[in-house]
């Protein structure tokens, strides 16, 4: 019997001066053995991927507007082969998100441009009609908006 309360008492000292050593570095072993644990959350394969912004937060809705149809309309252009367009119209984007006037006459000047621009099939033509002229009201609204460009009369 006092052979084993001597036993347990050695073990019990042997555990404090481990727990001791150990002492200074025990966040970071508990932050490893947390570590080693499987995640909670688990991606389904099957789950929806959340959607992603498409402009940055906190830009006006106006301006969103914009870059959304600025980029839907770039998006199309690079598909059918003109580059150099979408990278005006995206180079406009990135400057609407600095300053906003500079940004808005930049897209006027690109609209101008691609108002000579016509496409070999009814359909890519009637397409193209629709993106640029939802981006040309979204610009005109946002020239209003901030009073750049008189107000358009009924």
């Amino acid at each position: 019997m006092l052979e084993l309360v001597a036993g347990l008492i050695a073990g019990l000292l042997m555990v404090a001066g481990i727990l001791v050593i150990i002492g200074p570095s025990l966040k970071g072993v508990l932050r490893r053995l947390y570590a080693l644990r499987p995640a909670r959350s688990r991606v389904s394969v099957f789950q929806a991927a959340s959607p992603r912004d498409v402009v940055p937060p906190g830009l006006n809705p106006k301006t969103q507007r914009v870059m959304v149809s600025a980029a839907r309309l770039a998006n199309w252009l690079r598909a059918h082969n003109h580059e150099d367009l979408a990278r005006e119209l995206r180079s406009a984007a990135a400057r609407l998100a600095g300053d906003e006037a500079t940004g808005l006459y930049a897209m006027h000047t690109v609209l101008r441009r691609l108002k000579s621009l016509s496409s070999e099939d009814r359909a890519s033509q009637e397409r193209l009609r629709a993106l640029s002229n939802e981006l040309r009201s979204a610009v005109q609204d946002r020239f209003e908006q901030l009073e750049l460009l008189p107000f358009r009369r009924p």
